[in-house]
């Protein structure tokens, strides 16, 4: 089932982007992936839920590619955060994103018009994110401001690139141009001391990516106690137990202070503390946690 829906939401990726989203009809979807009326209604409520199913299954893909870029290196390494950023410009521009932006935009429909504006302050979210592992907490009070002029910057040098070359716009060198004047504006701001918004607006326009409330924190703390005292209690080796309590140490952290956690680095470390059979109770307490809190932080992302 789930292998005939995605095919259904390729299929009429490939009609929006051939037609536009207003002129592709349902029938033409139907006619298009060979599925009857009924399974239509029975993976989506409309076309513009499809068409959010579009974007969720884009940006899903988008973000493991970008989560894998960072395996093995440093997360202030600018370099990196170059090659995600030409990662997500190549991912819009394959998939034609831009184009049917403008066109759900320029429309009356409500629903998708909310899930874009909500798209775009995820993206922020990211920027912003990604700025602080970049260039350190202190600096944190200025990237919210950095992350919105980024934003501007990168679009516009994008859109007047594209006009001035035929042949399409040089993505490597309008990132890296960015980039490089990105580094200056926050160097500019934190030195000056200047501030149009500050960070918290963010938790405003996007609520669920305030990560660390105090009803996940206390559960997070109340599961993770017993598993931290049957590690003491089971291993009498030091350097064993210094081992296992830092695997948790950094789950905890990640979660709680994470700006977004990294679900590939937990699950790693969850893996790592499932191989003693010591704690398996208390083990199973906390994953089964964290699955449900990684799942609604999915639903926001």
């Amino acid at each position: 089932m789930y292998n005939r829906k995605q095919n259904v939401i390729k299929m009429a990726h490939q009609l929006f982007v051939e037609k536009g989203f207003h002129a592709t009809s349902i029938q033409d979807i139907l006619d298009y992936s060979g599925i009857s009326k009924g399974t239509f209604y029975n993976y989506f409520s409309s076309k513009s839920e499809l068409l959010i199913g579009i974007y969720k299954t884009i940006y899903k893909e988008l973000e493991k590619e970008r989560t894998d870029l960072l395996v093995g290196h440093d997360l202030s390494d600018i370099e990196i955060f170059m090659k995600q950023m030409e990662l997500q410009l190549i991912s819009n521009k394959k998939n034609k994103l831009i184009a049917l932006y403008e066109e759900v935009m320029a429309s009356n429909d409500i629903d998708l018009k909310q899930f874009i504006q909500r798209s775009r302050f995820r993206t922020l979210h990211w920027y912003y994110a990604r700025f602080i592992d970049i260039f350190g907490e202190e600096k944190k009070p200025y990237l919210l401001d950095c992350a919105i002029m980024f934003q501007g910057l990168l679009q516009h040098n994008l859109q007047y690139n594209r006009l001035a070359f035929e042949t399409g716009e040089k993505i490597s060198q309008v990132v890296r141009y960015s980039v490089g004047r990105l580094v200056k504006m926050v160097e500019e701001v934190s030195e000056s001391g200047s501030q149009l918004l500050e960070p918290m607006y963010l938790e405003k326009w996007l609520p669920s990516c305030n990560h660390n409330n105090q009803t996940f924190k206390q559960q997070l703390l109340h599961y993770a106690v017993p598993l931290r005292k049957a590690i003491t209690k089971n291993l009498l080796d030091e350097g064993e137990q210094e081992k296992y309590l830092e695997l948790l140490d950094f789950i905890q952290d990640e979660l709680l202070h994470g700006n977004k956690p990294r679900k590939f680095l937990i699950e790693s470390a969850l893996v790592s503390l499932n191989s003693s059979s010591f704690w398996k109770k208390e083990l199973k307490q906390l994953e089964g946690l964290i699955e449900d809190y990684i799942k609604q932080l999915e639903e926001v992302y």
